[in-house]
């Protein structure tokens, strides 16, 4: 599955100029500073963007000023690709430009190619001048209500074919999952309130009802679950949901070497962590496009060599993109899963791993040899 099959990513942060082919399952892998958290956040800010939320996003990263290219950029410019089934692909993307305090955007345009000389255009906004396809017209019409300056004119006109909603609606479905929170009072921690759940929270909120749901009404999928925590971990037994209060699940941990159940509170970080993950990544229902930020946090390598593979799995269901520093979760990719992030003059360059010259290194050295060695990058 690939839900973005390119991005183009100008103005922002260290990411000066880039222009990616995307994956359906990619790791970055840089230095602290490269510029990883950056391209997640993109793909966090093109998703605000087309739920309206663009403005609120942009103030939460510190403003325009401060996500700008430094002495590099003068606007942020993104611009992506996404494939449709049995035509050409959408191409949409935006140009934001500082305007006193605040920005503007100086143009928006959503097309795609159907054997014409000219593209068909859904969306063309140029200057404020904003127009989208209306069907009844036939043609590029003017909204004849007001608009919100700061947000997307995709997040605000119909849409009168059905690519254009789906592809608003992908994009607006990037979910992101950075490090869970596992201290005492976390709620991953505590007794959860019982209501439906297919996810199980950006910080484990929701992690028993999802568990209880997926035993009670997906038994197959539960036992997948279970078996990979078995393969994780040797000495677990099985799961269980005793009530803690009125309508209040607790979650257990049958260990084999103990007579009695561990509670939440009793379990490790890194046990906590791997089975949020593999509830997360184990889910029917993950969103479009699902971007981790060092998911390998407090993991032992063989769980981080069971995590790539629980990553590469979901990638069938959604487009799985991941942060990481870490050189040991390298070792269980392939060159073709690896992004590298380099930076050159201040700014970042990104490199698939499998376009380098590595296959004569690869001989004899594992991929997270390379990394460590510097044998991976721009020189090699």
């Amino acid at each position: 599955m690939t839900t973005l099959n390119h991005l183009l990513i100008r103005g922002y942060r260290r990411l000066h100029d880039v222009d990616l082919k995307m994956k359906p399952f990619s790791v970055l892998i840089g230095t602290n500073g490269s510029g990883k958290t950056s391209f997640l956040e993109v793909l966090s800010l093109l998703s605000a963007s087309c739920n309206g939320q663009m403005s609120a996003r942009i103030s939460d990263l510190g403003g325009i000023g401060d996500i700008l290219t430094r002495d590099k950029a003068t606007a942020i410019e993104l611009d992506v690709s996404s494939p449709v089934p049995g035509y050409q692909p959408l191409n949409y993307g935006f140009r934001l430009e500082p305007q006193g305090q605040g920005y503007w955007i100086q143009r928006e345009l959503l097309t795609q190619n159907r054997g014409k000389r000219s593209p068909f255009k859904h969306i063309e906004a140029e200057n404020g001048n904003v127009r989208y396809f209306d069907t009844r017209e036939s043609n590029l019409v003017r909204p004849d209500w007001a608009l919100n300056p700061l947000e997307t004119a995709l997040s605000q006109v119909p849409k009168m074919f059905r690519e254009p909603e789906e592809l608003r609606q992908t994009l607006a479905g990037t979910a992101f999952y950075a490090s869970l929170n596992v201290g005492p009072k976390s709620s991953v921690r505590l007794p959860q309130q019982m209501r439906p759940a297919s996810l199980p929270g950006s910080q484990g909120e929701d992690l028993v009802p999802c568990l209880y749901s997926l035993r009670e009404n997906d038994p197959e999928r539960f036992e997948v679950l279970e078996d990979t925590l078995f393969s994780a971990f040797p000495d677990f037994e099985r799961l269980a949901f005793p009530p803690a209060a009125a309508g209040m699940l607790a979650l257990t941990w049958k260990d084999k070497n103990y007579s009695r159940p561990m509670y939440m509170h009793q379990l490790s970080e890194g046990t906590l962590r791997f089975l949020w993950l593999a509830t997360l990544l184990g889910s029917r229902d993950l969103p479009p496009i699902t971007l981790l930020d060092e998911p390998e946090v407090s993991l032992h390598p063989e769980l981080q060599s069971l995590l790539v593979k629980l990553m590469r799995e979901a990638s069938s269901r959604s487009q799985i993109i991941v942060a990481t520093h870490s050189d040991r979760l390298v070792r269980f990719l392939t060159p073709e899963e690896l992004l590298v992030v380099e930076t050159e003059d201040g700014s970042a360059k990104l490199t698939w791993a499998d376009t380098m010259q590595i296959d004569d290194w690869l001989a004899d050295y594992s991929l997270d040899e390379l990394w460590r060695t510097r044998r991976l990058g721009a020189s090699s």
